[in-house]
Formats: C-alpha cells, structure tokens, sequence
C-alpha cells in the first residue's frame, strides 16, 4: 500500500511538473491557420482514421497528428482527393508516383501520422505553391508500455498494449 501510494505521488509530481514546466518559456501551441482546416476536416472523416490533433510548436512549425488503424487505412488517405489536393497546392510542379509505404508491414497496427510544417515569411518568389520552409511526414507506431495519468495525447481507440491508465483523482487521493 505505501509504495503503491509512493508510487502515485512520483507520477503526482511528474504531471505537475511538466503541466507547469519552465517558467520563461512562452505557451505557443496552437492549431494550423485555417487554410488547412478543409484538409483536417477530411482527414477526421477518412475511414480508418482514429483521431487527429493540431498544433504548433515553439519554433514555429505548424503540425498536424493523424493516428491511423492500419497501413491500409493511411495508404487509402495517402490517395484520397483531399491529399492529392494539399500535395498538389503545395508542390504543384512536382509528380509523386512512388508507392507509399513499402517497407511497413501490412499488420503494423495503428500508425501515428505526424506533418511538420515551416512556412516562408514571404510567398515563395517563384509565385507557385504554398511557401515551404521545410516539410515532414513522419510515421510512429506505439511500443508497449507507457503511463497515462487523467487522459493520453493518442485517441482511445489507439490500443497500446501495457499502458498503465490512471484516474486522476486516485492520484490526488480522491475516491
């Protein structure tokens, strides 16, 4: 009981410290400019799409998390008109024919999409396309284990198996 107890306050104490985290560092998260809203959109109605979370981060990169059930499911979004639009909006001279995926296992279960994006300050100078920094797509499958304490970032349709969910409330001694 007392180091099950011991245990609660470590993961108590950890929470609130990167709930607080570090004084000078300003809170920038935020979701994409709306010109991606219709992309999102899309996404979160793709079958086979778990959820979908925005953001921004600190160094300014627009980013968007997509969880999908499988490498079907994301390959079917990966040719879906509403990428191809987003594809061709951004790179509207370029020609991707490449066959997306082909080293990932057919049963890798669920995939974590993640699209990091740094627009130019100013458009691009050859007047074409949104203006990129820099682009990445990014793919994470979840390992077994992992804490969740009150709530998770990945959707609960996203099973991962050895997470430890915890209640909040048995963590700040409530019944």
């Amino acid at each position: 009981m007392i180091i099950h107890r011991s245990r609660a306050l470590v993961i108590a104490a950890a929470v609130a410290l990167a709930t607080v985290g570090s004084p000078g560092t300003p809170a920038r998260a935020q979701a994409p400019p709306n010109r991606f809203a219709t992309l999102v959109a899309a996404a979160r109605a793709w079958p086979g799409c778990l959820g979908v979370d925005t953001g921004q981060t600190a160094s300014g990169r627009q980013v968007i998390f997509a969880w999908f059930e499988s490498k079907q499911a994301l390959v079917g979004w990966y040719r879906s008109d509403p990428h191809q639009r987003a594809v061709r909006s951004a790179f509207p001279n370029q020609a991707f024919d490449r066959e997306p995926l082909p080293d990932t296992p057919e049963d890798s279960g669920p995939i974590l999409a993640i699209v990091s994006l740094k627009l130019l300050e100013a458009p691009r100078p050859d007047g074409g396309g949104l203006p990129i920094a820099s682009i990445g797509i990014e793919l994470y499958t979840p390992l077994p284990g992992g804490v969740a304490v009150g709530g998770r970032f990945a959707p609960d349709a996203v099973k991962v198996r050895g997470l430890r969910e915890i209640d909040l409330g048995t963590v700040q001694g409530r019944p």
